[in-house]
């Protein structure tokens, strides 16, 4: 019997935790069907041991067709656990309304991250704006109705006080290439400071990207985003490469040696929209836009510029039931385990958030050396 490699190991914690079967719905859409989701957010750790949440409320709407077409993403939630991630209250919750500022009204909430400090919390947002325009000669290509995704950033020394403290731009793009970003993940490595990964769009909307920006320790403000560190794949994922969680698993090392390594899940498409397959090929789920399916890399020595694709030829997360998709990962470590959430499609095609958690008992099983 061949001995297994260790990025078959890592393949195993990640199905593990990324598990349908043992998964739980934790928060449901406000409706079901096609459309209807919840997620797109992350857990956070506060510092008084409870667990947080945040997402966004998505119900049925097509940014795509212009027209401000649909409610979409309508609600920004912040939920509170304080029995170990088991049960969530909601505790904020903001309107589209709420979160836009000056003369940019929000069409849509998208992706969201709290981030705990030692000053506070913060919260970065993104959203679609109305009143802002592409840049020329591409002012043609923008349908009537619709904006430009942006992220902005709310502040505040303790998570009820976010609700009264102002919306401040954070990330925005002229650039045709990346016009739209949004979707912030919010990642602090070892050596501390925060790096925040997101998505990025052409003006075209023919492919999503992924980009990241530094802030170091002690800093204030982030660096120029570095849009070109993870390519599209080739396959599975060539229209979609989207970085949705990096999870620090210093297990890992403890049991190999080496280097750090972070597990760096991402969503990834075939193509922005639903093709019809060949009677003649071997037919498999095909992720297309708000159809995302679930890939997985890894990063070695906490470093953006050295992200490794393992899922190459195949996704690795697929739900059993609706069109497939699996996406919007994210996990926590707790002193008990790592937690992961994550939507997942369900046979009536709504995407509610869902939750698995693994004891660390059960992590180090499945990177163990035997085998």
């Amino acid at each position: 019997m061949e001995k297994e490699t260790q990025e078959e190991k890592l393949i195993r914690l990640a199905r593990r935790l990324v598990n349908p079967e043992r998964a739980r719905i934790l928060i449901e859409p406000y409706g079901r069907g096609k459309g209807y989701w919840f997620g797109g957010g992350n857990l956070a750790e506060g510092p008084g041991g409870d667990i947080f949440l945040v997402g966004r409320y998505r119900n049925p709407g097509d940014s795509t067709t212009g027209l401000a077409k649909g409610e979409r993403g309508l609600e920004l939630a912040i939920f509170r656990s304080s029995n170990g991630g088991q049960t969530f209250e909601k505790i904020l919750s903001f309107s589209k309304k709420d979160l836009g500022f000056d003369d940019y009204d929000v069409l849509s909430i998208e992706g969201s991250a709290l981030n705990f400090l030692e000053e506070g919390v913060e919260l970065f947002i993104s959203s679609e704006k109305a009143n802002l325009f592409y840049p020329p000669p591409f002012e043609d290509y923008q349908k009537p109705g619709t904006g430009v995704w942006t992220i902005d950033r709310i502040a505040a020394s303790g998570i009820m006080e976010l609700r009264n403290q102002p919306v401040r731009p954070l990330f925005s793009s002229r650039d045709p290439q990346h016009l739209h970003v949004k979707d912030p993940v919010v990642y602090s490595p070892s050596s501390g400071g925060t790096i925040l990964f997101f998505c990025t769009h052409p003006f075209s909307w023919s492919s999503s990207n992924s980009a990241y920006a530094v802030r170091p320790r002690g800093g204030g403000q982030f660096s120029e985003p570095g849009f070109d560190f993870f390519p599209r794949g080739a396959t599975w994922d060539v229209a979609v490469t989207r970085v949705s969680d990096l999870l620090f698993l210093p297990e890992w090392k403890e049991i190999w040696g080496g280097e750090d390594l972070s597990l760096a899940f991402y969503d990834g498409a075939e193509c922005l929209r639903d093709h019809e397959q060949s009677t003649w090929g071997v037919p498999r789920p095909r992720g297309y836009s708000c159809e995302e399916l679930g890939g997985l890399a890894i990063l070695p020595s906490e470093d953006p510029a050295r992200i490794e694709r393992i899922s190459k030829y195949a996704p690795l997360f697929i739900s059993p039931w609706g069109t497939g998709c699996s996406r919007y990962v994210h996990t926590l470590r707790t002193k008990d385990g790592i937690l992961a959430t994550w939507q997942q499609s369900q046979k009536d095609g709504s995407q509610p958030l869902v939750m698995n958690f693994l004891s660390w008992q059960e992590v180090r099983e499945a990177i163990e050396k035997k085998g």
